[in-house]
């Protein structure tokens, strides 16, 4: 299957949309020093594929935050592929911030995809679903993202294979906090990888 029939499969509609970030990542998001030098190749598998292997995770309509979006992944990936989700790009660095502006405005996604320019920590809004890709250790993840999860919402960090050590390591924390978590594995669309994410949802849902 042809890299262009690959992102029609998976993304329909939302394909010369995806063609095109993917273009805005190669050029700007290397030029800006937001994607390694060496990641142009990879972009479509390692980094827009794997993030939206968890989508299904996501609620219908649900509002979501991306924490620490960096160049838009998972957040701007997922919202291509899901037209039912409005989502907040969190970031707190300028550079990265005027990137996500920029390519928002790009892809014409304005009417349902905004750039906050804040750390988790200063952000006082609440969303069904806080997701995060590559961003800190776990345990600091919960610190900042816990206050972001609506009561009902739930909490998806795309960890690779160290999200079992790191969800271990944070149990005491959660306890603490109220949550539960498990290890979600997830094939990664149109590849033969697979990938992990750490779930967290209010004890007692």
């Amino acid at each position: 299957m042809s890299p262009l029939d690959a992102r029609a499969a998976v993304f329909g509609s939302g394909a010369d949309t995806v063609s095109r970030y993917v273009d805005i990542l190669a050029s700007r998001g290397i030029d800006w020093g937001l994607m390694g030098p060496r990641e142009g190749d990879r972009l479509w598998d390692r980094h827009v594929l794997n993030s939206i292997a968890c989508a299904d995770l996501l609620p219908e309509g649900s509002s979501v935050v991306d924490v620490g979006s960096g160049a838009g992944l998972p957040g701007i990936a997922l919202a291509i592929l899901r037209p039912d989700l409005r989502v907040v790009l969190l970031e707190s660095l300028l550079r990265r911030a005027n990137f996500l502006e920029l390519a928002v405005e790009e892809l014409a996604l304005g009417d349902r995809v905004s750039v906050v320019r804040a750390r988790a920590e200063e952000h006082h809004e609440v969303y069904d679903v806080v997701v995060s890709r590559a961003v800190a250790p776990l345990p600091r993840l919960v610190d900042w993202c816990a206050p972001l999860l609506a009561r009902h919402g739930r909490m998806v960090a795309l960890k690779g294979e160290t999200a079992g050590a790191e969800l271990a390591e944070a149990a005491p924390l959660l306890r603490r906090r109220g949550l539960v978590g498990r290890v979600v594995e997830r094939p990664v669309p149109a590849t033969d990888e697979v990938s992990w994410a750490v779930e967290l949802e209010r004890a007692g849902r």
